[in-house]
């Protein structure tokens, strides 16, 4: 059987590691080990706040919606209340941004929904 050297293959995995570590500091862009654990652990902080970001959002929504509905005199959770009563189906993120870009629109809607008057889906269909 014939003898296998693998210094090219991990040249090659190190140089790519030392590259993705271009721009830190210190060992972590010089050594390959610093630079494996810095290349792992930012991909595990990437993927953490992946998935952060949606519950950032929808707290931007939610903030959004209120301040916008308590203008219109109804706190977010009546208002969110009376939507599901009336079979509304927008979500929080067409609401803010109703409520940011034309905030007319957003006031009538809560109008209609305040007043009883919006049926939402069931109307439609």
């Amino acid at each position: 059987m014939a003898r296998v050297k693998r210094g090219v293959a991990a040249h090659k995995k190190h140089k790519k590691l030392l590259e993705q570590g271009e721009g830190r500091r210190g060992a972590k862009r010089k050594l390959v080990r610093p630079a494996r654990e810095a290349a792992l652990h930012a991909l595990a902080y990437a993927l953490r706040d992946r998935r952060a970001r949606k519950g950032q959002f929808r707290a931007l929504w939610i903030a959004r919606i209120n301040a916008a509905s308590r203008e219109a005199g109804v706190s977010y959770s009546r208002l969110m209340a009376a939507m599901r009563a009336a079979g509304v189906q927008l979500d929080r993120k067409v609401l803010a941004d109703m409520a940011v870009r034309d905030p007319k629109v957003f006031r009538r809607y809560v109008e209609m929904i305040k007043d009883g008057s919006f049926t939402g889906q069931a109307e439609r269909s």
